[in-house]
C-alpha cells in the first residue's frame, strides 16, 4: 500500500485511523483497538483534547501522581506531578518531608521580565538607522496599542524597546530588542502579536522615509518572535538547615553528610558531563510540575538549558554550601510560566491541578515550580551521597519489571515483600518469578 497521502489533514477522524492503520500496521484491527482503548468515555470530553492540536487520533496518558508535605514559604501544599520515570515523585515527597521539620522550602521571584525580537536587514548607514528609530519610536510602541492596553491593565506590557546593532556577526542585521512583563500569563501570543504589528509598522515607516530613499533595499524584516531565553525572569528556591539537624537517617553524621552534599553540588559546577545529569534531575521536578498546569515544558527546558550555559560553560543550576554551621543549599532557574490562557481551563486534569494549588498566580506558581525542582535535586543528590541512586530507583521500577515479565497479582505481592531486602534488577526479577512458577 502506498504511505504516501494528499490531503491527510482534511479527512474525518476515521478516515484518518483507517488509513494510518491499513498502511503502516501488519495487523489493522488490532491498531485500530490500540487507539481507540485510549479514548476518554465521556464524547465531550474527548472532542476537547482531539482539538488540542491537528490530525488527533487518541490520547497519550502519562501518570499524574502527587507529592504533599512542602512547607513553602510558611504555607504547606500538595503538588501534583506528571512524569512516568519510577520514583521521581516518591524522591519528591521524602525530600519535602524532611525539610518540612527544618523550617521548609523558602522561594522568590527575583523578576519576570521576558524578551521578543524584530531581526532585519539594513544595508544602509547606521547613523541613518539611529537616527530614523529614535524618530519613530513612539510610533512604534503605539502599534501594538491593540495589543498592550488589556495587558497594561493588568499590570504588564512592553518594558523596553533597543535598536541593537549585530553587524559584526552577520553583515547588515540588525534587530528590535524588547523587554516585556506579561501579568499572570505566559504571554507567547501576546509578545509575538506586538511583534508582528511592529514589524509591519517599522517596514511602513521605513517605506517612507526620505533619508532611505536612494538605498535599494531600505529595510527588510527576516522574522519576528519571543525568545525562550529569559534570563531576567528568575526565581530563587532554597532551604538552610544547622549540620547538628541535618542528619540522613538513623544514626547519621550531619557534618559528613552536608560535606558530601556540598561537594557533590561542586562536582557538577565544574564538570559538565555530571552537571547535565545534575540538572537533569532538577527538571525531573520542574517539568513534571510544569506538565500537571499545563504550561509549556520545552520551553521552560530550553531557557534553562541556556541559563545553565550564560557564563561559557554548561554547569550546576543549583548550589550548596556550608556557613557557620548551617547547611545551605538553593537553586535559581528561568521560568517564564503562567497560570492564565492555553489549557489552564481547557483541560480537566490542568484546571484539577490549579485548585489543588489554590489557584496560584504566576508568581506563586514560579516559586512552587522552583521549589519543586530543588526538592528533586537534594532527594537525588542524598541516595547519591549515601545508598547510590539505584537502590531507590530500581525499588519503585519493580512494578514496571514484574509488569513487562507478565507477574500476576500474587506473583507482585511477594515479589515486593521479597525485594524489601533484595536488590532489584531485571534478572533478578526473572530468577524470582522463575522459582515461584518451580
Amino acid at each position: 500500500m502506498d504511505k504516501r497521502i494528499e490531503g491527510f489533514s482534511k479527512l474525518t477522524k476515521k478516515e484518518k485511523i483507517d488509513w494510518i492503520t491499513k498502511a503502516h500496521f501488519k495487523n489493522p484491527e488490532a491498531a485500530n483497538q490500540s487507539l481507540s482503548s485510549y479514548w476518554n468515555t465521556n464524547p465531550e470530553l474527548q472532542k476537547i483534547h482531539d482539538e488540542f492540536t491537528e490530525n488527533t487520533l487518541t490520547n497519550f496518558y502519562l501518570p499524574l501522581g502527587v507529592a504533599p508535605n512542602f512547607l513553602i514559604n510558611g504555607k504547606t501544599y500538595t503538588i501534583p506531578m506528571v512524569i512516568e520515570e519510577s520514583s521521581v515523585i516518591a524522591a519528591a515527597g521524602n525530600a519535602a518531608k524532611f525539610w518540612s521539620t527544618r523550617g521548609g522550602f523558602h522561594a522568590e521571584v527575583l523578576d519576570t521580565i521576558k524578551v521578543g525580537q524584530i531581526h532585519f536587514l539594513f544595508e544602509g548607514n547606521s547613523d541613518l538607522l539611529r537616527s530614523f528609530f529614535r524618530k519613530n519610536k513612539s510610533l512604534l510602541l503605539a502599534s501594538t496599542d491593540e495589543f498592550s492596553k488589556n495587558m497594561q491593565a493588568r499590570g504588564g506590557g512592553i518594558i523596553s524597546l533597543e535598536l541593537i546593532d549585530k553587524t559584526e556577526l552577520i553583515p547588515t542585521y540588525f534587530q528590535l530588542h524588547l523587554r516585556f512583563k506579561t501579568a499572570n500569563a505566559m504571554g507567547a501570543n501576546f509578545i509575538n502579536s506586538c511583534l508582528e504589528n511592529m514589524a509591519s509598522k517599522l517596514e511602513e515607516l521605513a517605506a517612507i522615509e526620505i533619508g532611505f530613499s536612494k538605498l535599494k533595499k531600505p529595510l527588510e524584516v527576516i522574522m519576528s518572535i519571543l525568545s525562550n531565553y529569559v534570563p531576567e525572569c528568575l526565581v530563587r528556591a532554597s532551604v538552610q538547615c544547622p549540620i547538628s539537624n541535618f542528619t540522613p537517617g538513623k544514626g547519621g553524621n550531619g557534618k559528613d553528610f552536608a560535606q558530601k552534599m556540598v561537594q557533590a553540588v561542586q562536582i557538577a559546577k565544574h564538570e559538565p558531563y555530571r552537571a547535565v545529569t545534575h540538572n537533569k534531575g532538577i527538571m525531573n521536578g520542574v517539568d513534571a510540575l510544569i506538565l500537571a498546569t499545563g504550561n509549556d515544558f520545552r520551553a521552560v527546558e530550553a531557557g534553562v538549558h541556556a541559563y545553565a550555559s550564560k557564563n561559557g560553560q554548561y554547569t550546576a543550576l543549583s548550589d550548596a554550601y556550608i556557613k557557620e554551621e548551617v547547611f545551605h543549599m538553593e537553586l535559581t532557574i528561568p521560568l517564564a510560566i503562567g497560570t492564565v490562557g492555553g489549557l489552564t481551563k481547557l483541560h480537566p486534569m490542568v484546571n484539577w491541578s490549579m485548585e489543588l494549588l489554590e489557584y496560584p498566580d504566576a508568581e506563586t506558581l514560579m516559586k512552587i515550580v522552583a521549589v519543586a525542582g530543588l526538592a528533586q535535586n537534594f532527594a537525588a543528590l542524598w541516595s547519591l551521597v549515601t545508598s547510590g541512586i539505584q537502590k531507590g530507583h530500581m525499588k519503585m521500577h519493580l512494578l514496571n519489571i514484574l509488569n513487562q515479565m507478565g507477574a500476576n497479582e500474587t506473583q507482585k505481592k511477594e515479589a515486593i515483600h521479597h525485594f524489601k531486602e533484595h536488590t532489584v534488577s531485571a534478572q533478578s526479577v526473572g530468577q524470582f518469578l522463575k522459582n515461584w512458577k518451580s
